[in-house]
């Protein structure tokens, strides 16, 4: 059985033509974003900013779904939401948690096509 993968590319492939230049394009602006991601995430949530939270999850989404992180986009929609009704507060870290899990692992397999249109 083949590794559980988190990105799907095909979508990005289908947009780009093909083209490994703009593939290459588009994975490095996704790693450029992910600082903010990361470390926004956190800080709006140890700050209690669920507004902020909110808004960046949202944000979040568009970026992850891009590279068929369609589960991750769900739960970022889930956050999204929640924030903007303050409903369960006590679930957020979790949401974040899941969030760095996957983005990790997110973050090898898109180096690894990197490496190879290198």
């Amino acid at each position: 059985m083949p590794e559980k993968r988190y990105t799907n590319l095909d979508y990005l492939k289908e947009i780009t033509g093909g083209q490994d230049d703009i593939l290459k394009e588009f994975i490095t602006l996704f790693f450029d974003q992910l600082p903010e991601f990361k470390i926004g995430l956190h800080e709006h949530l140890s700050h209690k900013r669920y507004k902020e939270l909110g808004e960046l999850a949202h944000k979040a989404k568009s970026s992850v779904m891009t590279f068929g992180m369609e589960d991750l986009g769900w739960k970022l929609k889930e956050l999204q939401l929640k924030t903007q009704k303050l409903e369960d507060i006590e679930s957020y870290p979790d949401y974040i948690s899941e969030f760095d899990l996957v983005i990790g692992q997110a973050e090898l397999e898109l180096q690894e096509v990197m490496d190879q249109l290198a």
